[in-house]
């Protein structure tokens, strides 16, 4: 009999990209919810869905992440990404005591004043709503054998509402670009992050190799906003002029990170896998998408 999958946030990004990859995994069956199927602030919901439906693995993709808007909602936010990941595990374990959980977190956990690449062991210090209640949703599942945490940044994907996708459309409608240029990261295809939980999975499944803790997962290499737009464009074919700008000349709510480059080390080492450029990551993307690049 297969094990079972709960994907939850399966209308956003990462969870549209598990869906799409899960036709290809014959050993797992899969549960995807979103909000409308599964509030996970609901103590009760919750339970009584684990009560209903027998899971052995949680893959936790649902979350608040819109990082502005966090700012004059911070009791929303807490309810999803601080309050639901606690529910969630304490639910699943209810009914299974041997299930076993892949949280998604985020960059927004570090203040982005290093100027290396941030380890699993790096001093946290979120400084905006998003940050904070992601890293207190972390606390109160990691101590836990059974959970597994891993850091994101700058997702996109073909699914969803995402920089790639803004650019695009901002190409079409204005005659110049402004992008922010010194604010640091990378760019990471929610494809290749899913890729990376579907072979978790697997290893657990094949080979009873389940590594608890927290893990860094981006696509390789280093961008800022303003290359990251040049290459969607570049990629794209679309010629438009993107002028380069700095952060106080956008100024948002939330304060970004300067410097997010995640460190992914762990993650290589321990579960043995190969990261894409995000440059190649990016191309495949919009591939998807509909536009082809000869570069």
């Amino acid at each position: 009999m297969n094990k079972q999958v709960l994907v939850t946030g399966a209308k956003g990004q990462l969870g549209n990209e598990l869906k799409e990859l899960s036709a290809a995994v014959p050993f797992l069956d899969f549960v995807f919810v979103d909000i409308d199927e599964l509030d996970l602030t609901d103590d009760r919901s919750v339970f009584c869905f684990f009560a209903k439906n027998p899971i052995d693995y949680v893959v936790n993709c649902a979350a608040y992440t819109a990082v502005d808007k966090a700012e004059s909602e911070p009791g929303q936010a807490k309810m999803v990404n601080t309050n639901a990941p606690e529910i969630l595990l304490k639910a699943a374990m209810e009914y299974n005591p041997e299930v076993k959980m892949i949280h998604i977190s985020t960059d927004y956990v570090f203040d982005g004043e290093k100027n290396t690449p941030y380890t699993e062991e790096d001093e946290v210090n979120p400084t905006g709503v998003y940050g904070k209640t992601k890293l207190e949703g972390e606390k109160r599942i990691q101590d836990n054998d059974n959970v597994l945490i891993i850091r994101t940044s700058w997702l996109y994907s073909s699914f969803g509402h995402n920089f790639v996708k803004t650019i695009l459309r901002l190409a079409d409608e204005k005659d110049e670009l402004r992008i922010v240029s010194d604010q640091v990261g990378t760019p990471t295809y929610a494809a290749d992050l899913a890729k990376v939980i579907l072979h978790i999975l697997e290893k657990d499944i094949k080979n009873n190799f389940f590594q608890p803790g927290i893990y860094h997962f981006s696509n390789e290499g280093v961008a800022s906003w303003y290359d990251f737009a040049v290459n969607i464009l570049e990629l794209a074919g679309i010629d438009k002029k993107v002028i380069p700008i700095k952060t106080e000349e956008f100024p948002t709510p939330a304060k970004r990170p300067h410097f997010s480059v995640l460190d992914k080390t762990k993650i290589k080492t321990i579960y043995g896998v190969e990261i894409p450029y995000w440059r190649n990551a990016l191309k495949r993307c919009l591939k998807k998408l509909g536009y082809k690049s000869n570069k």
